[in-house]
Formats: C-alpha cells, sequence, structure tokens
C-alpha cells in the first residue's frame, strides 16, 4: 500500500509517539478547537478536559504507525471508530481539517526530527486512512439513509415520555416530530442527539435502552455531578420539546442468532444496553444471566422491569450486587464482583456470551475475570461509554 521508504520514515516516529505521543494530540486538539470552534460540538468536553481523548487518539496514532505495513492487524478497531464518526455525522470535508492540525501539531512537537519527508510519509499515511474511513462512512450514511424509517443527517424527534429509574437516572421516549415511522435499531446501539445548550450545538450519544420495534427510542441517563448535558436533559427537556438526532449507530451489537447462554454483567449506568438486549431476548428461552452491581437500590435503574422479566421467563436469571446497601435494601449479594463470585454464576463450561458495560475499573475487573475463568475470547464483548483505553492496562 505504501512505498518502502515511506513505512521505513513512519516506523522510525514509532519511539517518538510512545513517548511524545499525548503531547502531539494534546497540542492537536488544542489548535483544531481554537481554529474551528464549530467543531467542538463533535467532542465531549469532560473527555477533553480529563485528557481521556488525547490518550485514545495518541493510542490509535501510535498503533497505526506500529502497524502501518501490516494493516490487518488494526482491522478490528475500525467498526467502532466507523461507527462513532458517522454517530457524530462526521463529514468528508472534516478530514482535510483533521490532517492538517495533526500534521502541524507532530511538526510543532517533534521539532527538527519532522523533517519534511517525515511529514510527507505521514500526510500520505493519513491521507490513505482518511480516504478508507470516508468511503465505510458513506456506506452507514447510505444504509441508513436507505432504511425503512431511515434518515441521513439530522431529524427532529419530539419528547413524548419522561420516566425516573432511579434517584439518578431518568429515561426519555422519544418519536419522530412528524409521527412518521423511526428505523430499527439493533440491541446494544445508541442514539446521538444534537442539543442546543447556552448557545452551541452539543453532541453526545445515549445507548438506547428498549427493544427495538417498539414505536420509539429509548435512552435512559444518568445525572453526573456537573454534567453539562445530562443535567439540562433532567432539568430542562420536557415532554413536547423537540431535539434533534442522528440515526442510531453502534457495533456493541448482541448476537441474537447465538444459542450459547447470554451473560449481562453492568454496573451503573451501564445496565441501558444491556436492558436493550434483554428485552429482545428474553421471551426466547435462550438463558440469560443478568448481574448488575450498584451501589444500592436507590440508585439501580430498572430493578423492577428485570424481575418482572424473570418473573415472566424462568430462563432470565437475574442478580443484583450492592456494595453500599441500605437497611431496605434486598440484594442478592453485598460487595463487589469478583472472579470467584462470577465463577459462582456462570455455567460450569463457561461457553457463553459475555456482554460487560460499567465503569473503567469495574470493566478491568470483569475482563480480567473473564480472561482468568477462560471464557472464550471471541465470546467477550464490551464498549466504553467515552473513548476507548485498554481495559487490560
Amino acid at each position: 500500500m505504501f512505498s518502502t521508504s515511506t513505512v521505513a520514515l513512519i516506523k522510525a516516529t514509532v519511539p517518538l509517539l510512545r513517548e511524545r505521543g499525548e503531547d502531539i494530540t494534546r497540542h492537536f486538539y488544542a489548535s483544531m478547537l481554537a481554529e474551528h470552534p464549530e467543531l467542538k460540538a463533535f467532542f465531549n468536553e469532560a473527555h477533553q478536559a480529563h485528557g481521556t481523548q488525547a490518550r485514545a487518539l495518541a493510542g490509535a496514532v501510535l498503533a497505526y504507525a506500529t502497524h502501518i505495513d501490516q494493516l490487518d492487524a488494526i482491522a478490528p478497531a475500525l467498526p467502532r471508530i466507523i461507527q462513532k464518526h458517522a454517530a457524530l455525522g462526521v463529514l468528508p470535508e472534516h478530514y482535510p481539517i483533521v490532517g492538517q492540525c495533526l500534521l502541524r501539531a507532530i511538526r510543532t512537537v517533534l521539532g527538527e526530527v519532522a523533517t519534511d519527508a517525515v511529514l510527507d510519509a505521514w500526510a500520505q499515511a493519513y491521507g490513505a486512512l482518511a480516504q478508507l474511513l470516508i468511503d465505510a462512512e458513506e456506506q452507514v450514511y447510505a444504509a441508513n439513509a436507505a432504511a425503512s424509517g431511515g434518515w441521513r443527517g439530522e431529524r427532529r424527534l419530539r419528547l413524548i415520555r419522561k420516566e425516573a429509574e432511579s434517584d439518578i437516572i431518568t429515561s426519555f421516549y422519544f418519536a419522530s416530530a412528524d409521527g412518521s415511522p423511526l428505523m430499527d435499531y439493533q440491541p446494544g446501539q445508541y442514539l446521538t442527539l444534537v442539543l442546543h445548550i447556552d448557545g452551541r450545538d452539543v453532541r453526545r450519544n445515549y445507548s438506547l435502552s428498549d427493544a427495538p420495534g417498539r414505536g420509539w427510542y429509548r435512552i435512559s441517563v444518568k445525572r453526573e455531578v456537573g454534567g453539562r448535558v445530562s443535567n439540562w436533559l433532567h432539568d430542562h427537556l420536557a415532554v413536547g420539546d423537540d431535539v434533534r438526532a442522528l440515526p442510531p449507530c453502534g457495533d456493541f451489537l448482541l448476537d441474537v442468532e447465538s444459542p450459547r447462554p447470554l451473560v449481562l454483567v453492568t454496573a451503573g449506568v451501564g445496565v441501558t444496553p444491556a436492558m436493550s438486549m434483554l428485552e429482545a431476548v428474553a421471551a426466547s428461552g435462550r438463558p440469560v444471566h443478568f448481574i448488575h452491581a450498584a451501589q444500592h437500590s436507590g440508585v439501580h435503574a430498572f430493578r423492577s422491569r428485570v424481575d418482572a422479566l424473570a418473573q415472566a421467563h424462568p430462563n432470565v436469571q437475574p442478580t443484583y450486587l450492592y456494595d453500599q446497601p441500605r437497611p431496605e435494601c434486598a440484594p442478592h449479594r453485598v460487595g463487589r464482583l469478583s472472579t470467584e463470585l462470577l465463577a459462582e454464576l456462570l455455567p460450569q463450561d463457561r461457553n457463553v456470551d459475555l456482554y460487560f458495560l460499567g465503569p473503567k475499573p469495574f470493566m478491568q475487573q470483569v475482563l480480567a475475570s473473564a480472561r482468568a475463568l477462560e471464557i472464550p475470547a471471541g465470546q467477550v464483548r464490551y464498549e466504553f461509554f467515552g473513548p476507548l483505553e485498554d481495559l487490560a492496562a
């Protein structure tokens, strides 16, 4: 794909990217968003402030450079990037801006090491990747537009119902503002809202938390302390209000055809995509182990609904784990999730499909437990709400 000299120049930057990668990406984001404030809507300011966005991009750039001569090694990461870009509405005209700012950041941070030849090599590498993503994202946009009830770009949705699920989580039900049908989605996908708050647009992805095909999109949002968007939704969005939205996207998808027992392991608001998956399969007879960790019953969303599904469908086996139970709580277990507890709850042969989501430390524990219990790696699936980070770190 690239010449020998281009590959050699890219490879030569790998040690520098390991050492200075985050410096480059921090410079990149700062300069790009200062010069192109219209792009701020595509980025979560909390991820920017905490540095997770810069770390995630630095890791991606390093992986691309490391495998520039064996790009099949990074292919598994591409569907998530493509879906995330499509969910946000990234367009071909955004790529030259990103490329220009990234190359300039490389030159500024690396200094004289970033010769014209090095920057030419990186321009080639970036251009090839950009075109690959542009073509793949166009396929997603075209498929969404062609789907029954589908659309391209933004569409107005109307809030038809708002319901508290716990002390801190509220569900928002949306239908199309014009009464027309909505495109279907797959359990595990998310919806992007485009909201106008404090004079500017922001875009946020929220997992769809109900079964497909019910005539609405439901998202369930945790009120985050200091969270600008989550608090606006809780406090200001009212039934009858319209919002703009992009079509459902995401690659954290339930394999509905699998005959294996399904294990859904979640903590906190990570329960939302698991609810979509549970609603979709509860009546199928497929064994479902639904394991949810929370501080206490006050912040445990959807408990009554999961109990009702378990009552109606004996194949659904819930386990609730509270680490700070109140006197009125009635968890199945007290404490935090451990490998020992997961081993106790899972079938002996470990031949299951494991899906998990929650705060990063919780996910690190679940992934470590899955490996310790030798659940086949291809049957372990997870997704971050924020920028992808290395759970094995």
